[in-house]
């Protein structure tokens, strides 16, 4: 079996010491072809990975960026879910081993059912997926 090393910037060695203890730290890795190695999301233009699926355009945009928390909550059925905005646009659902490449997909998987993940997924500030898409074909 290969050995895996992996080097991380400043920047993102800050942010690990910058976190909480209950606070989880998402990294996002991609493979540089040229040289073999992994570089972490934010590490430099080698190997950057650019964004694909629904979410890329709000990322190429600037109205998401990598690093983004988003917040799904569903009071009346008692579920509450994050998910972090991943550099290739895929979403990583809090307590969920593999990202998911869609809104509605990571929403479908905290419900367990079909669900409608860009009116179900909110910013920081309370701003749903959709207005987010919404305010993107507006200009």
């Amino acid at each position: 079996m290969p050995t895996v090393s992996l080097s991380f910037d400043k920047s993102v060695i800050a942010k690990l010491v910058a976190a909480g203890p209950d606070e989880t730290v998402h990294l996002t890795l991609s493979l540089d072809v040229t040289s073999g190695t992994a570089q972490p999301a934010g590490a430099g233009s080698a190997g950057a990975v650019a964004p694909q699926g629904p979410l890329a355009e709000l990322l190429r945009e600037g109205l998401l960026t990598a690093g983004d928390v988003l917040s799904f909550r569903q009071q009346r059925a008692g579920r509450e879910a994050v998910a972090t905005v991943a550099s290739d646009g895929r979403l990583v659902v809090e307590g969920h081993a593999m990202p998911y490449a869609s809104p509605s997909k990571a929403a479908s998987a905290v419900t367990g059912s079909p669900a409608n993940g860009w009116l179900m997924w909110r910013t920081a500030d309370g701003c749903a997926l959709t207005d987010l898409r919404d305010r993107l074909r507006q200009d």
